[in-house]
């Protein structure tokens, strides 16, 4: 495959990772849980608060780009919410720690990310096209 094209096929492949995590995100940041250290009887019972995750990128030697998935430290934050059965003594549970603006930001960054990567590979198709297009 064309260099070019390896390398933007590679920044597509992050800005999708990118989009899915986002995604994958917003859809669980109201999913609560109760927290690590409570002291509710029943707290084993119910599942853990959604883990957020964010995506790394780093640039690989040669060009492109790869992307990992790693959680976002702390993962949760305490709120208030006394009415869930998973509550400690305080009335407090684990709400995912994600910041809905920077997964709009997350969003918006993929979309361009990946417009960009697929021009790139739109006009090293078409060199390559009229590379091979000869006429005599």
């Amino acid at each position: 495959m064309n260099t070019a094209l390896a390398i933007a096929a590679s920044g597509m492949a992050a800005a999708s990772l990118r989009l899915d995590v986002s995604a994958s995100n917003v859809a669980n940041m109201s999913t609560t849980g109760p927290l690590n250290d409570t002291t509710a009887a029943n707290a084993a019972e119910f599942p853990a608060a959604y883990t957020p995750l964010r995506v790394d990128q780093v640039d690989v030697a040669g060009g492109g780009t790869t992307a990992t998935v790693t959680t976002v430290s702390p993962s949760y934050v305490p709120m208030y919410d006394s009415s869930a059965p998973y509550a400690d003594k305080n009335g407090m549970v684990a709400v995912p720690n994600t910041d809905l603006a920077n997964e709009l930001l997350q969003q918006i960054i993929a979309r361009y990310l990946f417009a960009a990567n697929a021009k790139v590979m739109q006009i090293g198709s078409q060199m390559a096209g009229t590379l091979l297009n000869i006429t005599a």
